[in-house]
């Protein structure tokens, strides 16, 4: 496993712009269907990543549980399918339906979006306030596989939990790490 760290997107960057196929309904997404929440999450993850399967239980109780508070959010994956087969919209939605996700799971095909992004690594988070504005992406905690820490979400929680009550977020935020995101021959991003 190699790790890869979060790029950091500058605080303050505005929601991008997207439309992507969801895996379980196979309904367009589009990122202006996001307006109008008190917080926006973006997380780019996949099936294969070992990083992504220490979370992902986390990740769906998250979805419940914000989701339920005001919270919208969409998941993505981005990796390069021809050669992580497990990461195929068949196999994503599969995931999506086993853990019980209650937030759209979209397939960026031509790696775009996570450009827009500058994303790295699965899992990689990305949270706007209601004006769309970047105000968290970091770790969802200090668990990794093998470190022996209990997955909480405690960073990404306490991120959502000051957007819910329009407080300022925590400028003190750690990379997201995990796998890097699998990009297609050629199509490396050079923010690296």
């Amino acid at each position: 496993m190699a790790l890869t760290k979060s790029t950091m997107l500058p605080l303050g960057t505005s929601l991008p712009h997207f439309e992507l196929p969801d895996v379980v309904t196979g309904k367009q997404i589009s990122s202006t269907q996001l307006a109008g929440y008190p917080g926006t999450l973006v997380m780019f993850i996949c099936r294969h990543c070992p990083y992504v399967i220490h979370v992902q239980e986390e990740i769906a109780r998250l979805g419940k549980e914000y989701g339920e508070k005001g919270i919208t959010m969409i998941a993505i994956s981005s990796n390069d399918i021809e050669n992580y087969p497990d990461d195929r919209p068949e196999q994503l939605k599969a995931m999506a339906q086993e853990n019980g996700f209650s937030f759209p799971y979209c397939y960026d095909e031509g790696q775009e979006v996570a450009k827009l992004f500058t994303a790295a690594c699965t899992p990689d988070f990305f949270l706007f306030d209601d004006n769309q504005q970047l105000v968290y992406r970091g770790q969802l905690d200090d668990s990794r596989p093998g470190n022996g820490k209990p997955v909480t979400g405690k960073d990404l929680r306490a991120a959502m939990d000051a957007v819910l009550a329009k407080q300022l977020v925590s400028q003190d935020q750690k990379p997201s790490a995990g796998c890097n995101i699998k990009w297609k021959a050629g199509g490396s991003p050079n923010y690296f």
